[in-house]
């Protein structure tokens, strides 16, 4: 619906022109979409499944980079290969929020969802880091070896470090909060603040935000409360969806103009174009994930498979291919292409690179999106064991044991609130030591966690009242 909205403000008469920032454009969409997609993420999954995981972020965004820029040189001659690169670049990573909100109505094998999760959120680090690389090249100077070799070296390791120090740093600073607005209104701007501040300094401002929201997800429970916490994931969630209906809104802004001022012909090779890399983008993915299925099933059957390392399906493969939805992240990269405005150049080909941006998102999402749920039961992939409700059940069920508060009626009101507290004290710290063993993944603690929560604030509240 968001697509389609974008697209019908685009074409709406008289729709204003807007121009935003580009500095300002992946600080206030990518910034708080990829923090509330990593604090989500669980480590141990992800380790558990790092070769599809790895194979989609690094190989899958690589080959679609490539693939889309040798499409739009070979229809666009004129292109220099910097400005193909970051069109590919733009278009190649898919986006968390839209393949979550799809598989969140079904029930898919869980493997599978932590795998597209895990790609959703990783692929931006990588897909924007060649994309500022070859943004810089266009517009300032060529990129050397020396300077994506000190990028790897020296970049990602401090932003790794720098990701992780913010973490304990904001951590300190939130823990004598008692005011649940102030709180939150900090979240916000140390989010804000640490992307603009890897920015400034020259670090990937992705990855430093996605090591400071997995650093505080696994500290962070033991130092905020339940009072403060459930009314910071319900603003966060809200905040994630206002962001992408204000991507949204604002691309089609955006494009409003380029309809307007383009002569008909023009836009007749735009739209050809747009094709062309969203063909490209569909099909790459599906050429890559069903050949690397075929490839390592081959191996097993020759080789035999490792303990404990499932064998893919063709199924399976399929749902992965066919989740490739772009979305917030792509239209952030394009409304950040250089506009020419502030005495600065404009991006060359920025009218195309942003139409076939949208082109990209609207299709996939259209397409992709509204086809997934059928293609999901017409394959009959369902996660029948369910293995978050299976590490749930006897986590739930060992909490219960933690510190039984006795039932009696004789005592005061206050002492008893006292011992309930207290026993739910002590199951959340059973609960991180549960996480902490590995013996429940993120998915089933956060669900526990939500629990113990929501008793805390009963407890608190009828003492209130």
């Amino acid at each position: 619906m968001l697509a389609i909205g974008g697209a019908a403000i685009a074409l709406l008469p008289g729709a204003p022109a807007f121009q935003l920032d580009p500095d300002l454009a992946l600080a206030l969409f990518v910034a708080p979409v990829l923090l509330d997609a990593a604090y989500d993420t669980s480590l141990r999954d992800l380790r558990r499944n790092w070769r599809p995981v790895t194979g989609l972020v690094l190989v899958m965004v690589g080959l679609t980079t490539a693939a889309v820029a040798v499409v739009a040189r070979s229809l666009v001659p004129g292109m220099s290969w910097s400005v193909a690169i970051a069109l590919g670049a733009i278009v190649a990573p898919p986006d968390a929020a839209a393949a979550s909100a799809v598989l969140r109505q079904l029930r898919l094998p869980h493997r599978l969802v932590v795998i597209l999760e895990g790609e959703s959120m990783l692929n931006d680090a990588f897909a924007l880091l060649v994309y500022r690389l070859a943004v810089r090249a266009t517009m300032v100077s060529a990129v050397t070896l020396a300077q994506v070799s000190t990028t790897l070296l020296v970049v990602f390791p401090g932003s790794v470090v720098a990701g992780w120090l913010l973490a304990r740093i904001v951590l300190v600073c939130l823990r004598p909060l008692q005011d649940v607005p102030t709180s939150i209104v900090l979240q916000f701007v140390m989010t804000f603040g640490i992307w603009l501040l890897a920015e400034h300094v020259g670090l990937s401002s992705i990855l430093t935000v996605v090591v400071f929201a997995i650093t505080m997800a696994r500290r962070a429970p033991r130092e905020v409360s339940a009072r403060m916490r459930v009314p910071s994931y319900a603003v966060w969630d809200t905040a994630v969806f206002v962001a992408n209906v204000l991507a949204f809104v604002l691309i089609g802004l955006q494009l409003r103009p380029i309809l307007g001022r383009s002569p008909s012909a023009t836009l007749n090779d735009y739209f050809l174009v747009a094709s062309a890399v969203v063909a490209t983008v569909i099909l790459v993915r599906i050429v890559w994930v069903m050949s690397r299925i075929a490839t390592v099933r081959w191996k097993m059957r020759n080789f035999g498979a490792r303990h404990g390392r499932p064998v893919p399906t063709f199924r399976g493969g399929l749902i992965v291919s066919w989740c490739g939805m772009r979305g917030i992240v792509t239209l952030a990269a394009a409304l950040a292409l250089p506009t020419g405005t502030d005495a600065g150049a404009t991006f060359p080909h920025r009218d195309l690179v942003v139409v076939c941006a949208f082109a990209v998102v609207f299709a996939t999402l259209v397409l992709q999106g509204l086809t997934l749920k059928s293609l999901a039961r017409a394959l009959r992939l369902r996660d029948e064991d369910d293995p978050v409700q299976r590490e749930t059940k006897p986590a739930r069920a060992r909490l219960e044991q933690v510190e039984e508060v006795p039932t009696d009626e004789s005592q005061d009101p206050a002492n008893q609130r006292e011992l309930r507290l207290e026993a739910l004290k002590h199951r959340r710290e059973a609960l991180h030591v549960l996480r902490e063993r590995e013996e429940i993944g993120d998915d089933a603690f956060h669900r526990l966690e939500w629990e113990l929560d929501i008793s805390e604030l009963h407890i608190t509240s009828r003492d209130s009242d």
